[in-house]
């Protein structure tokens, strides 16, 4: 079961002090030259935050996935962005649950130390997108090697990781008795990969957020990177995606709790035709009901959190939650950016940075639009619309 909340305050005490030594014109500063915030992730995982989800005896905290979930929303909102590090948060859960002891032994503490990075995890396919089922990447056991060929996109973090998590068929999909059977997941060592048959091209965007696309040509890694069972790779990954899920909304919870701290405190201040704008309606309505948007998010949230945490079926609660907590955070974005008017374009004040980097959370790590369909489908029983 889940913490009292009020449990949950050190933890977000000691990360407030911690971003409180990286003030917005650091996060302003990365974005503006487009470079990645290695002294704020380098400090997170000096202090042991990023590695809150290892068990005590491998170096890490113990935490669960509720408690990441608090270190990510009070990154967020102290006008930090988490997405330059929550892959390893969310990543780590498939090492965790289906890696072998002697993987555990030999990742885990080198993980919890800092010595290395697993930022990253290549799943989505230029020509497949979603459809993980149809990726065509394959992995073909060669004697005691597995040899890698596809291509891979929006893979984020690879300049910035030592080990990615890898998705490959090992199996032809017409092979299979069923469409998710067949795929497998693997550790990636990116420093011998680089070079030796995979190729990186990164791929500039909308958001500062380091991503790319992979080309795999005949990659060598060896038998004992496979991370559990042959074939059961799709089963693995949706436990790495609800946990991914259930943490972006709650950096979309930080996010909206950003927006809407800042254009509260504005709307108190901000005087036009002799009176503080936040005493119109027309703009108390709005922040009032985004802030109980964002609050019915983070209960949902929270129930993600604890049902994962209890090893229970979590898929439609962390897509509820996500999309709850994607949807609030962009409706706070656009409130604070309309009532701080010309000035919230204005990059000093950070809210059109903010607006960008919560914008991307419609889309990724899945479509808001897809989280409806599968609700309408397994939930409400309705018929399947692709």
């Amino acid at each position: 079961m889940s913490l009292p909340e009020q449990d949950y305050q050190p933890i977000r005490d000691a990360i407030r002090d911690l971003c409180a030594q990286f003030p917005a014109d650091y996060f302003r500063n990365i974005d503006e030259q487009r470079a990645y915030p290695d002294a704020f992730v380098q400090t997170l995982t000096q202090a042991g935050w990023l590695a809150a989800l290892i068990p005590e005896e491998y170096g890490g905290s113990g935490l669960g996935l509720t408690e990441a979930s608090v270190i990510m929303e009070e990154i967020n909102r102290s006008g930090g962005n988490s997405g330059a590090c929550h892959g390893q948060m969310y990543n780590m859960g498939t090492l965790l649950r289906h890696g072998s002891k002697a993987q555990k032994a030999r990742y885990l503490p080198r993980i919890a130390s800092g010595e290395l990075r697993l930022q990253s995890m290549a799943v989505t396919e230029p020509t497949t997108g979603t459809d993980t089922t149809k990726i065509k990447t394959t992995a073909v056991k060669k004697g005691d090697r597995y040899v890698i060929n596809g291509q891979k996109v929006w893979i984020s973090r690879i300049q910035h990781s030592d080990l990615m998590i890898l998705l490959a068929r090992t199996t032809p999909l017409d092979q299979v008795e069923k469409k998710s059977l067949g795929m497998s997941i693997f550790i990636v060592d990116l420093h011998a990969a680089i070079g030796n048959g995979l190729a990186v091209r990164p791929i500039p965007n909308m958001v500062n957020h380091e991503t790319n696309e992979l080309f795999f040509d005949n990659l060598e890694i060896p038998a004992e990177n496979l991370i559990g069972q042959e074939g059961m790779g799709f089963k693995y990954i949706l436990d790495g995606l609800n946990a991914e899920r259930a943490l972006i909304a709650a950096e979309c919870i930080g996010d909206g709790y950003w927006f809407i701290d800042k254009v509260t405190a504005y709307a108190k201040e901000r005087v036009v035709f002799d009176r503080p704008i936040g005493q119109n309606q027309g703009v108390q309505f709005p922040i009032a009901r985004a802030l109980v948007n964002v609050e019915a998010a983070s209960l949902m949230r929270y129930d993600a959190c604890r049902r994962f945490d209890a090893q229970q079926p979590c898929g439609t609660q962390a897509n509820m939650a996500k999309l709850l907590a994607a949807d609030a955070s962009w409706e706070a974005a656009n409130v604070c950016l309309q009532f701080h008017g010309g000035f919230g374009f204005a990059t000093e004040y950070d809210i059109e940075r903010k607006f960008r980097e919560t914008r991307l959370y419609q889309v990724a790590p899945i479509s808001t639009n897809l989280i409806l369909a599968n609700i309408a489908e397994h939930v409400l029983e309705l018929p399947r619309s692709f």
